[in-house]
């Protein structure tokens, strides 16, 4: 399933997007549970124009660069609905290279395993931060955001589950951390 095709219909359903605009998303709000590259981006556009599920129009930026401009069609509208609404299992388990690292710990001398933890706790403390600005900024910007009616309410739950993944990952870092400097 072309899951991508579905990220760029949502965005679109928020309204006219280029593709630089769309990566941007990808960068940013929707980088927090899901990745795209621009050439990844790029291809699907064109797929999905071919498809008629969006249309886009050429715009002039400064004086003489095009880039095009993407809306969703009726039938994209269509696609993505019927998509949102399909009731599918539980996803296979996320791929996490540091979690395989953990797996082969007994590999690894506990001054190197107690490296290797404290660098992922510098770095998801890092991430928790970035998040936790990011959801001021949510809340500072869209009095509403934490309303199911208001456009902003997707990103406020992606956003407050990464927040609570990011504190229980640190917490269990912590734990394992003290785990480690006992042994």
């Amino acid at each position: 399933m072309r899951i991508l095709k579905y990220a760029i219909l949502g965005l679109l359903r928020k309204g006219e997007l280029s593709g630089y605009d769309i990566t941007s998303y990808f960068k940013e709000e929707l980088g927090q549970f899901w990745s795209a590259k621009h050439s990844q981006i790029y291809p699907e556009l064109k797929k999905l124009t071919d498809e008629g599920f969006i249309t886009f129009r050429t715009a002039i930026q400064g004086t003489k660069m095009e880039k095009k401009m993407y809306t969703l069609t009726e039938s994209g509208e269509r696609e993505l609905a019927a998509w949102m609404t399909k009731k599918e299992p539980i996803p296979e388990t996320v791929k996490d290279e540091f979690m395989l690292k953990a797996y082969f710990i007994s590999a690894l001398t506990k001054e190197e395993a107690d490296d290797l933890f404290a660098d992922q706790l510098q770095k998801r403390k890092l991430k928790l931060a970035d998040l936790e600005n990011s959801y001021d900024e949510l809340m500072a910007s869209s009095k509403e955001a934490e309303s199911f009616t208001s456009p902003d309410f997707g990103h406020y739950l992606v956003l407050t589950k990464a927040l609570e993944r990011e504190r229980n990952y640190i917490i269990w870092l912590e734990h394992i951390l003290a785990l480690i400097k006992e042994a």
